[in-house]
């Protein structure tokens, strides 16, 4: 399984998913908050050939469709996971936060807004 995995495109995964849920594009379209026509033309390699599906509707798929991890559905798309945050982790962070100036602080915010966005679109 290691290896498909590694080699399954999204279009496949979907196929996948469908077999394993017996669902359609229309109930994957439903479940995660796009049109038909986008889950279509995932299914159809149509679209996700750039950008491919953002980060959101990735993790979408995975909540909705949970026998499928997010990491299994982010390398399908191509696309690195985003990490966990633990509440451990998160009070860290804050923690750290706490410690740097009022301008340090918007440096940070500026540089985690673009790696954000850019997690966000794949580019």
């Amino acid at each position: 399984m290691a290896d498909q995995e590694r080699t399954e495109d999204l279009a496949q995964l979907l196929a996948r998913l469908k077999s394993t849920y017996g669902v359609n594009d229309s109930e994957i379209s439903r479940r995660i908050g796009v049109s038909p026509a986008t889950v279509n033309s995932w299914v159809h390699r149509k679209r996700g050939t750039g950008r491919g599906p953002n980060r959101d509707k990735l993790r979408a798929l995975a909540a909705a469709f949970p026998k499928f991890t997010e990491a299994e559905i982010f390398a399908a798309a191509g696309r690195e996971s985003p990490g966990p945050l633990s509440p451990d982790a998160e009070a860290r962070i804050i923690e750290l936060w706490r410690g740097l100036t009022e301008e340090q602080q918007r440096a940070k915010e500026v540089e985690m807004r673009a790696l954000n966005e850019m997690n966000r679109t794949g580019q």
